[in-house]
């Protein structure tokens, strides 16, 4: 039986973090300092729990940190899971969403172990602000070179993900959309959410969709295309068709209606929603001894816990113990 929550959502998209460690110290992300540590697991164990998800209908399984290009063993662990197939014989869609700092020189074996797609956040197309925001003072071209590595082997479509936050690069919506239209990448624009470890959003910081469009259309008239039921982001071209710019806005415009996503930290804790104030420790069974059924079993009994939606803004909105890095992207 595939997985189902209550609200009659099929789950299908699996989002695996395999380390919470990261070469970045992003603003909106983590403390200056290095911040509390989880674990990371074996692959071996990483790779049974992808392989009972997959007997339960997942078809896309996502790669994720901390930053995952930091774990040794990651080419073999891309390749053991590509090996996998759905319930229907296919072969499994497989990305990674990377800071890209390490990707130019990694994309080719990854690229031949089966990896499909990749996701590489880039919060600023200006190297000084991007430094202001990462406080890596160098990375910029390392990230500038894993983008066009990961387009020159076929990863595509090629996503390069931005964080807006109000007083740090709300004006670089209008130099992304010249990035896109030059470089040929997907560029999508993420509304700031209130999962850092410093704890210091606020409505005030979050740049809002409205507002993206509005300094999109300033520069070239938009107009939408079209998005799959379970899309994250709402896609748009410009009026000549040149250049993708996805927008998701979890804050201003949720979409949790049509969420198909799972989650699993790196210390192998299920998380139902990025916002779930609960972990369930998958791990924990399999240390217990259980048997992939009984896995299976639980995984299902987690699954139909699934939030209905987040409750960003609303009173009584309490904030997840773990940050970002913690849960996995």
């Amino acid at each position: 039986m595939r997985l189902r929550d209550k609200h009659g959502r099929f789950i299908t998209d699996l989002r695996i973090s395999i380390t919470d460690r990261c070469n970045y110290r992003c603003v909106y992300c983590r403390t200056g300092n290095q911040g509390a540590q989880y674990s990371e697991l074996p692959f071996t164990d990483y790779l049974r729990m992808v392989r009972v998800m997959v007997g339960l209908g997942i078809e896309k399984v996502r790669l994720t940190g901390g930053e995952p290009l930091l774990r040794n063993g990651i080419v073999d662990f891309v390749r053991d899971v590509a090996a996998l197939r759905t319930l229907d014989g296919q072969p499994l869609d497989i990305a990674i969403t990377t800071n890209g700092h390490l990707l130019a020189n990694m994309v080719g074996p990854l690229k031949e172990a089966g990896l499909r797609r990749a996701t590489i956040s880039m919060d600023a197309v200006d190297p000084a602000t991007f430094a202001r925001i990462t406080r890596v003072p160098r990375g910029y071209d390392n990230v500038l070179a894993g983008i066009r590595a990961a387009k020159r082997v076929g990863l595509e479509p090629v996503k390069v993900n931005c964080v807006l936050l109000r007083g740090f690069n709300e004006d670089q919506i209008v130099e992304f959309a010249r990035f896109s239209r030059d470089e040929g990448v997907v560029v999508r624009f993420i509304e700031f959410m209130p999962l850092e470890e410093d704890r210091v959003w606020s409505p005030d910081v979050v740049v809002a969709m409205d507002e993206i469009l509005e300094k999109l259309n300033l520069f070239r008239p938009v107009r939408q295309l079209p998005n799959a039921p379970s899309e994250t982001a709402r896609r748009y071209t410009f009026d000549d068709g040149l250049g993708e710019i996805g927008i998701i806005a979890p804050v201003s415009h949720p979409f949790c209606g049509h969420c198909s996503r799972i989650r699993i930290t790196s210390d192998g804790k299920i998380r139902t929603c990025l916002f779930s104030l609960f972990d369930h420790d998958l791990a924990g069974r399999m240390r217990q001894g259980a048997t992939d059924a009984e896995l299976a079993d639980y995984v299902r009994t987690v699954a139909d816990q699934k939030e209905a939606r987040h409750h960003i803004g609303e009173a009584g909105f309490i904030k997840p113990s773990r940050s970002m890095v913690h849960i996995g992207g």
